[in-house]
């Protein structure tokens, strides 16, 4: 794409947050509440949702569960049904390795990936689009084909993608100074400096997106793996994106809103608080091609994600229980002895397993391994924290300027906008279902995480309408439905240095042949492809082994 254009190249989004969250073990409570009736909210229904919060918090006092009634054998136990465990168990099935069982807190796979539905549409409750990928990636490119998503290939090689699941038109817009317009790279009443900055940056990031280090290999690419180890980019990740923009004199308040924008909506992080590698990789590392499509088009569906989680589990035919508490791991002389709770049964259960792959987080994985040595994670793991709502509304008062998108953001605002969930829907109708997402960014992750548990559903739901009515002036009537989940550890946060952190790659490796770890967090960024690609490489390794 031609960085000197961005005012209409830069108007379809490039780059998106997927990753996998295989047991999120602190969310919280479900909260059936109703407003006042005085309230002018009181006609909206809904609760806070989340995954299995209930078993999630007994992972900290495992003690007080009951002693195990049997042991059961696998051969290989995935912990874990976000997007990295079930790219693992898809690998494996692949691969002809039999006799393999996936466990998941929640009571459905899919991690940050999950999504719900009404009789209106299916919704996501978190990641909602993948771009087109690069070429390179084999991997991701056959899957695709088996889901359908790429249907054929041109005689150059290019994929064929099925026009239902590249991103209608109109795509994406940004409410400024009264106005919608095309694109999210602020234009309306943006002075003559600004829009030299705004230019300046995108040909700067155009230079890094055809950069190779002197090992040869892209500055930045996708799986991160495949990134150039050249120090002359790696020194980046000591930076905050901040401070690069800073010492490059990107000045612009409208440049660095949007700059903002892209690090909270990929990595749940601000610019001080994102490291200047990875801040560039946003921009630098998508390198997609198409036969029917441009570089910048992204693969959506009503459900988000949530397609690719019942693709990946389609894929396999190994077994999946949903609703187990894994609260301990413990590698033995020859097998993997594995702790869980059945909180149907009341029931504490053993599975012991030749191999187990790990696909949950580290914040999970230091409790599941708090007594095995050979596990010593650093302490630099950010979990960014996240609410998503997803409202019914019977239609949104449109305002100036452009027509309601598939993406609509707000200028100035500390959330990211709202996704229209079922404008993929070949019938528009005039109901909708919009999905609004708010990284709560304003304060350290650990105290936003508590702040986001004590605000009651009412609170909530008040802020997200004020911000709607922002933009809607006249929404709060039309709106029937609004359920919110909480995420307190939706993605990981690509801190300065934590990127070219040795101790965060050592967590590749496995502990004695007999653990392997699968998740987003160890690439450091939480998009899909990076935790398909771990799910491949622990399922890879356990091959070799």
């Amino acid at each position: 794409m031609d960085p000197n254009k961005f005012t209409d190249k830069f108007s379809r989004r490039e780059f998106i947050q997927q990753a996998g969250l295989g047991a999120a073990a602190l969310l919280a409570a479900s909260e059936l509440v109703s407003c006042s009736s005085d309230s002018p909210l009181a006609h909206i229904k809904g609760e806070i949702k989340g995954a299995n919060h209930t078993l999630g918090h007994l992972l900290r006092n495992p003690d007080t569960l009951p002693p195990p009634t049997q042991i059961d054998e696998t051969n290989v136990l995935i912990i874990g049904g976000g997007i990295a465990g079930l790219s693992a168990r898809r690998w494996l099935h692949r691969n002809g390795v039999k006799d393999v069982l996936l466990l998941e807190m929640d009571n459905q796979p899919g991690g940050n990936s999950a999504s719900g539905k009404n009789d209106l549409s299916a919704y996501p409750w978190g990641a909602h689009y993948l771009p087109i990928p690069d070429l390179r990636n084999r991997e991701l490119i056959d899957f695709l084909t088996e889901c359908k998503a790429i249907t054929s290939f041109d005689t150059q090689g290019l994929p064929i993608y099925n026009d239902y699941f590249l991103c209608h038109d109109p795509e994406e817009r940004l409410f400024i100074n009264g106005y919608w317009q095309e694109g999210l790279v602020p234009e309306l009443g943006v002075p003559e400096e600004d829009r030299q900055q705004i230019t300046r940056f995108f040909d700067l990031m155009n230079a890094h997106r055809k950069a190779r280090g002197k090992d040869g290999k892209d500055a930045f690419a996708i799986p991160l793996r495949e990134s150039s180890q050249d120090e002359t980019y790696r020194q980046l990740d000591q930076l905050s994106f901040d401070r690069y923009l800073s010492t490059n004199g990107f000045t612009s308040s409208y440049l660095r809103w949007y700059l903002s924008y892209a690090c909270r909506d990929d990595y749940g992080s601000d610019l001080a608080q994102t490291s200047a590698w990875a801040g560039i990789h946003y921009f630098a590392a998508r390198k997609g091609q198409a036969a029917n499509a441009d570089a910048s088009a992204v693969l959506t569906w009503p459900e988000g994600n949530g397609f690719l989680v019942d693709q990946l589990r389609r894929q396999a035919r190994a077994p999946i229980q949903n609703n187990r508490l894994v609260f301990a791991v413990k590698p033995e002389a020859s097998t993997v002895l594995v702790s869980l709770y059945d909180p149907q049964k009341k029931q504490t259960l053993g599975i012991r397993a030749k191999k187990v792959i790990l696909a949950t987080p580290q914040f999970v994985n230091r409790q599941l391994l708090k007594n095995v040595a050979g596990y010593s994670p650093p302490n630099n793991f950010q979990y960014a924290p996240w609410v998503v709502a997803n409202l019914t509304v019977n239609g949104l008062p449109q305002g100036k300027g452009m027509p309601l998108c598939w993406d609509n953001v707000l200028y100035g605002s500390s959330s990211v906008g709202y996704i229209t969930a079922n404008h993929q829907h070949l019938t528009q109708e005039r109901q909708k279902v919009i999905t609004f997402y708010q990284p709560l960014t304003d304060e350290a992750p650990n105290l936003a995480r508590q702040r986001a548990y004590r605000t009651s559903y009412a609170d909530w739901l008040s802020r997200i309408v004020a911000e709607l009515e922002m933009a809607h002036p006249g929404v709060t009537p039309l709106i029937s439905q609004a359920d919110l989940w909480i995420w307190g550890h939706g993605m990981i946060a690509p801190t300065p240095g934590f990127l070219t952190d040795p101790g965060r790659q050592q967590l590749n490796k496995s502990i004695d042949n007999q653990v392997f770890f699968a998740h987003s967090d160890l690439s450091g960024i939480s998009i899909f492809e990076e935790a398909f690609y771990q799910g491949i490489r622990a399922a890879e390794e356990i091959l070799r082994n």
